[in-house]
């Protein structure tokens, strides 16, 4: 229940497919590491095992994401994050940003990007890794070029996770908004002033 010095911020929903593709994502990276060094995979012992679990969790990671379109919630906040507004360029240019220099909506323009990134990196690493899975469907040269390109995004991709994943454990109240779905109308007007208006409002006229 949200009290009333808080504002609902995540939706279910949007919770349950944040947290299942953060656990298959974390499968996917943790697999990838013992598949690429060998002092890690003669530690578990059992390669096709590791490379089972890394496979299916790769090509179950889209299943939540697509699934999440069922929610009203998470299609409004797809839209959000699909949409850069001056205030995100101004963020992006202020050298005051992380002090709330600029007022944003309920996304700022790094979470907006860190969004785009993430599933540009899925998509490819998808594509990659099933002509990797499938080396029948396609010639040498695509392989070869699929697996060249699945180790680099593999690698961005892991770094971006982690940046993300540092920022996220800096801001107790933006993960509390994840874990619980609601987040306090001071950290909210503070660091998403403009979406902080926009819930009062809404709230003032219901």
């Amino acid at each position: 229940m949200t009290r009333p010095a808080d504002l609902h911020r995540f939706a279910r929903a949007e919770r349950w497919v944040h947290w299942l593709a953060a656990v298959l994502v974390s499968s996917c990276i943790i697999t990838a590491a013992v598949l690429y060094n060998g002092s890690l995979a003669v530690l578990v012992g059992n390669r096709r095992i590791v490379e089972i679990v890394h496979v299916y969790s790769g090509f179950a990671l889209p299943v939540p994401i697509l699934l999440g379109l069922a929610s009203r919630a998470y299609r409004a906040d797809l839209s959000r994050l699909n949409r850069f507004t001056r205030a995100d360029w101004l963020w992006l240019r202020s050298k005051t940003r992380r002090l709330a220099g600029t007022a944003v909506g309920k996304f700022n323009a790094g979470q907006k990007l860190n969004a785009a990134l993430s599933a540009g990196s899925i998509f490819v690493l998808l594509g990659t890794g099933t002509i990797m899975f499938f080396p029948d469907w396609t010639r040498l040269a695509w392989r070869t070029g699929a697996t060249l390109m699945h180790d680099w995004f593999a690698l961005a991709f892991g770094i971006l996770v982690v940046g993300h994943l540092m920022y996220a454990l800096r801001d107790r109240e933006a993960m509390r908004g994840m874990l619980t779905g609601d987040v306090s109308k001071t950290w909210a007007a503070r660091e998403h002033e403009l979406w902080a208006v926009q819930q009062d409002s809404a709230e003032e006229s219901s």
